[in-house]
């Protein structure tokens, strides 16, 4: 099992950036999967981002151009910097973590407990 704590989110306005922390402990970092999904009030659980074990990336079509997965392995630590901000970016952040993760939240078995961000207009 893997251990996950985000960190990052808070209120910002429509256009600023804001960048997203996901610290990982229990497993070979380098062996995992890492994703970032959101949830917004009334909504189902969504896929944002992830970043394979392997350095390939994936983006959900409405961060595309906006927002940017990466991590650091000597850190033990994922990022999610997001640019451009809109109002409907508004959600809770979780960051997931498996050895073989998807883009589906069914694909990862290690989460964290979310982190508030709140884009005002």
């Amino acid at each position: 099992q893997v251990q996950l704590v985000e960190s990052g989110g808070g209120l910002v306005q429509a256009g600023d950036s804001l960048r997203l922390s996901c610290a990982a402990s229990g497993r070979a970092f380098s062996m995992l999967d890492m994703a970032w999904f959101r949830q917004a009030p009334g909504k189902e659980r969504e896929f944002v981002a992830v970043i394979r074990r392997g350095g390939n990336v994936y983006y959900a079509d409405s961060v595309k151009g906006r927002f940017t997965i990466s991590r650091d392995v000597a850190r033990n630590t994922v990022f999610l910097q997001m640019n451009s901000l809109k109002v409907e970016d508004t959600a809770v952040y979780y960051c997931a973590a498996d050895l073989a993760g998807g883009l589906k939240v069914r694909d990862f078995g290690s989460w964290g407990q979310g982190t508030q961000i709140t884009v005002s207009s």
